[in-house]
């Protein structure tokens, strides 16, 4: 049909789900389109033998002039082997931003953890907040140099985190994004940190309670327990905090505890999706079984927060800060869990064991992996028994030296 302003408009849109393509009988190549939602501008020719259509815009926004001329660019550029479609995917490409592929990392690793994304969220509104908007193949080495010296100055751990959080995203770029059949991104530009050996060295943390203050340290949460008028809020903490010590369990997977996954009369609790993703059934001892007992059953968390959106403690601070208070160094959250290695230890818990019930991987160790149960460890009852007795005997000589303390004071010095 000859394309003429009047004999498009005459044109009748095809019914839904259909489609009409109708070519100008003057201009070879280019065409009109014609579905449900209205008429568009086409241009069709041969690239390297292959056939390639081009939208070029839609009638009534694009004049029948502007497209005749539109079309006849694209079909030159066909005929010099130039294919419209891919590069038009390759200026899309090289404009997409360090947040839109951030966005799309974050939907496609179903199996990040909550708190990785939430690392990964915070990391691009603060460290990368001036490079959200900047497209990723802007993003160099030279910059990646100047950004990582400027985070370091902050503070290294974080600045190797933030970084290692940008090269797990650009990675994914790189496997992702293609123009042809080759990539977007050629080189992960984080890469000039191995290749210079620039990441920051950072000594692994090896904070705890001294063996000699565990005791003390004891007594401090079942004060903050026991304390007549304390808030619902002081206990949950201490009793949380005792629950960390007894069982040396990670502080998030303890503190989303519910009470669905606790059995108080079997003596074990369950964690469904733990750091390293093995389900596991954890046992009890006595004395955690007595604290959990205690504990108020009308929330669904073990250990509920009264304010804040997710409904289950989230901090252990204040214990930390009486104990901390007794202590000559100050020790985490974390501290804690490293406790409990000690004391298991002390208990002379053999290594393998110690680490089923830290529920670390056990990656290495072929008898461990093949041959060991690692989901139900309800077995290590005795060895979780001996940790919490152990805690309990230091309380004891605690106690019995501040007397002695307290008498001597009174008294002057006795031999």
């Amino acid at each position: 049909m000859k394309f003429t302003k009047a004999n498009i408009e005459k044109l009748q849109l095809p019914e839904p789900g259909k489609r009409l393509i109708i070519w100008d009988s003057e201009t070879t190549g280019f065409g009109l389109r014609l579905t449900q939602g209205g008429k568009m501008y086409i241009a069709q020719g041969r690239v390297n033998g292959e056939t390639r259509r081009v939208s070029l815009g839609k009638h009534g926004i694009l004049t029948l002039d502007d497209a005749r001329k539109e079309a006849k660019k694209t079909l030159a550029k066909m005929l010099s082997g130039t294919d419209p479609n891919f590069e038009k995917k390759r200026k899309k490409a090289a404009t997409l931003t360090l947040q839109q592929v951030t966005e799309s990392y974050l939907k496609a690793r179903r199996e990040l953890k909550a708190n990785s994304r939430a690392d990964i969220e915070k990391h691009l509104a603060h460290a990368f907040k001036d490079w959200a908007n900047k497209p990723i193949l802007k993003i160099t080495r030279d910059l990646v140099l100047m950004k990582f010296k400027e985070l370091t100055d902050r503070g290294p751990i974080q600045a190797n985190q933030a970084f290692r959080n940008l090269r797990a995203i650009l990675n994914y770029a790189m496997a992702t994004y293609r123009t042809g059949d080759k990539p977007l991104l050629i080189e992960n530009p984080v890469k000039i940190l191995s290749d210079a050996k620039l990441w920051n060295t950072v000594r692994p943390r090896s904070g705890r309670i001294p063996t000699e203050s565990i005791g003390a340290a004891w007594n401090v949460l079942q004060t903050m327990r026991e304390y007549p008028g304390q808030t619902a809020l002081s206990r949950t903490i201490a009793d949380y905090t005792c629950f960390l010590l007894l069982t040396g369990a990670r502080r998030n997977e303890a503190a989303q505890l519910t009470w669905d996954r606790v059995n108080l009369e079997q003596s074990w609790w369950y964690l469904p999706d733990p750091k390293n993703r093995n389900p596991v059934k954890l046992p009890l001892s006595h004395s955690a079984r007595e604290i959990l007992k205690a504990r108020p059953k009308d929330s669904r968390w073990v250990f509920p927060a009264i304010t804040g959106d997710t409904g289950h403690i989230g901090t252990c601070g204040a214990a930390l800060t009486k104990i901390n208070a007794i202590l000559e160094n100050k020790i985490s959250a974390h501290d804690i869990r490293r406790t409990f290695r000690t004391i298991a230890g002390e208990c002379q818990i053999e290594l393998w064991r110690c680490k089923l019930l830290l529920n670390h991987k056990m990656s290495g160790d072929v008898t461990i992996q093949s041959y060991t149960e690692t989901a139900d460890l309800t077995y290590l009852s005795d060895e979780i028994n001996k940790i919490a007795e152990w805690i309990l005997h230091e309380s004891i000589k605690a106690r019995d030296s501040k007397k002695i303390v307290s008498m001597t004071s009174k008294g002057g010095n006795r031999k």
